[in-house]
């Protein structure tokens, strides 16, 4: 269903960002399952900072702060994917206004 109406609204799926850590080097790091994005390149050594550090909170902070940004990135990208979706299938089925899930005073670029 989701499929189709991403072709539908025009949109197409998957991340624009490139995935740049392999698998392999995403098991040898042991970077879980649920973390393999395309942001495990900046996992990687973000963790072993930390077990460098002791998990210290304010040691590491250059890595942390760039993978939460990559995270966040993501995360707007398929929030605006899905907004156009939803937009696509609101004026399919009637003409109506729809509530955006992003607010206008969001940055996105």
């Amino acid at each position: 269903m989701e499929a189709a109406a991403a072709a539908a609204a025009g949109v197409e799926l998957g991340s624009s960002k490139p995935q740049i850590a392999t698998q392999a080097e995403m098991a040898e790091a042991r970077v879980p399952l649920a973390y393999r994005d395309q942001c495990a390149h900046l996992l990687i050594p973000l963790n072993k900072c930390r077990v460098a550090e002791f998990y210290l909170p304010w040691k590491c902070e250059p890595e942390r702060h760039a993978y939460e940004k990559c995270e966040y990135e993501l995360v707007m990208e398929r929030m605006l994917k899905m907004q156009k979706i939803r937009e696509a299938q609101e004026a399919k089925v009637k003409g109506g206004a729809s509530i955006g899930l992003i607010p206008a005073t969001a940055k996105l670029a």
